[in-house]
């Protein structure tokens, strides 16, 4: 899975200090670098590709979906309300707080200050 960025180091830095993410993968790629990140828990898991938005298409595309109040990306929690509040100790802006999306699931969607927004989810 892809996350298109405007900054990989910001983006790293963002994903693995705020959200918990390991790095996996960070191989230079002529002005950028192949980078990836990894569930804590899960080093053999699926790979988030930190992937630079230098193409005028993604980021028309990244800009399109932010604007219309569009995760890029959704990831699953435990327990998105204790999520919630270590994130939001740790300075991570919401757009949205845990709300109920009906009576089994709450999500909440968070600002990953490199162009996108993703949401959070968990049982209800």
């Amino acid at each position: 899975m892809s996350v298109f960025v405007d900054d990989q180091q910001k983006a790293l830095e963002f994903y693995t200090d705020k959200l918990g993410f390991v790095a996996k993968t960070d191989v230079p790629a002529g002005a950028f670098r192949w980078l990836t990140v990894v569930g804590a828990d899960e080093p053999d898991g699926v790979e988030l590709l930190l992937e630079p938005d230098d193409h005028p298409a993604a980021k028309a595309y990244k800009s399109a979906l932010k604007e219309d109040g569009i995760p890029a990306a959704s990831f699953a929690v435990d327990d998105l309300n204790a999520t919630y509040r270590e994130l939001t100790a740790k300075g991570v802006t919401f757009t949205q707080e845990p709300t109920a999306m009906g009576p089994e699931l709450l999500t909440a969607v968070l600002d990953d200050t490199c162009g996108n927004l993703i949401m959070l989810s968990s049982p209800a």
